[in-house]
């Protein structure tokens, strides 16, 4: 079965487990989102379309040229994302019940695991570093990747390469990821070209910019209080790093955008630990993602701050 994780976070009855995995989808636009497809080891194989086979009219007592598809056989390997998050027994003994105390720091641990699963989505490279899975920038190339010019220093976001951006997904996108200076540059876009600004809201109930009726989803710090969409990419034109990207990506288990993982998220309770002195949860989860159409997602880079 597959679902996000605000949907499984309601089929939880322990009120630790479902305290924790809440935090995900509500820190992250991404996990807020992403659906996942389980899967039984830490790797995963499938099958992605490259070519569609010929296909023709014939006529009566006519034949087929025979023409087969292209597909690429894809392996995703899954990583262990997680940690350990201990409360010290004397602090539930002087400041109040232990619950309260500990569904703090493991709040705070969830929210730190959310933001950098949400890093490792759009700026994941196992190449670099072998413990992670790869991101949306090192698997997106060729047509997916849309270029806003070829000025060095990077160049200024236009309406025109969002819709071009757009329309580099099958079928249309569910959702725009930028940071916040480019969501306030595309509502000045849209108004300068008088058009109306739409809103949408999203599962918490807040309130979204969107385009062309795709709502726009901003990404902010991850877990070290670094910008992860931030002004800080190479450009195609050269120059300075001083270039950002927005992402248009479609979600769908087996077809689209997917998360993986083998089990669902942990969150154990592991009791007084570190001699006895500390209540101490576990929290880990072997994930990771798979992009099964070559028209799942795009990128627009190059975009400078102006």
């Amino acid at each position: 079965m597959s679902l996000t994780l605000l949907e499984a976070a309601k089929l939880k009855t322990d009120p630790l487990q479902r305290g924790v995995i809440e935090v995900f989808p509500r820190t992250s636009p991404v996990l807020e989102r992403l659906p996942f497809l389980g899967v039984s080891s830490d790797s995963y194989k499938y099958n992605r379309e490259q070519t569609l086979p010929g296909i023709a009219f014939r006529a009566v007592g006519g034949s087929y040229t025979e023409s087969t598809g292209v597909i690429n056989p894809v392996t995703e390997s899954l990583a262990i994302l997680g940690g350990v998050s201990d409360v010290d027994r004397v602090l539930v003994k002087t400041q109040g019940d232990i619950n309260n105390q500990r569904s703090i720091h493991d709040g705070l641990k969830a929210k730190a695991a959310a933001l950098r699963f949400t890093k490792t989505f759009f700026k994941g490279d196992s190449e670099t570093t072998v413990t992670e899975f790869d991101g949306l920038q090192a698997r997106l190339t060729g047509n997916q990747l849309v270029a806003m010019g070829s000025t060095s220093g990077g160049d200024t976001l236009t309406l025109a390469k969002l819709d071009e951006l757009i329309d580099a997904v099958e079928g249309g996108p569910d959702v725009l990821f930028c940071n916040k200076t480019m969501r306030r540059k595309v509502n000045t876009l849209v108004r300068a070209a008088n058009q109306a600004t739409e809103a949408i809201s999203d599962s918490f109930g807040r309130q979204l910019l969107a385009y062309a009726g795709v709502p726009i989803a901003t990404i902010e710090d991850d877990e070290t209080g670094t910008a992860i969409l931030g002004f800080t990419e190479a450009n195609p034109g050269g120059g300075s790093d001083v270039g950002t990207s927005i992402y248009a990506v479609r979600f769908g288990v087996s077809e689209f955008v997917c998360g993986l993982q083998c089990g669902e998220l942990d969150v154990i309770d592991q009791g007084l630990y570190s001699g006895g002195v500390a209540y101490r949860t576990l929290i880990e989860w072997i994930t990771g993602m798979a992009v099964f159409h070559p028209k799942s997602a795009a990128r627009l880079y190059g975009i400078k701050n102006a």
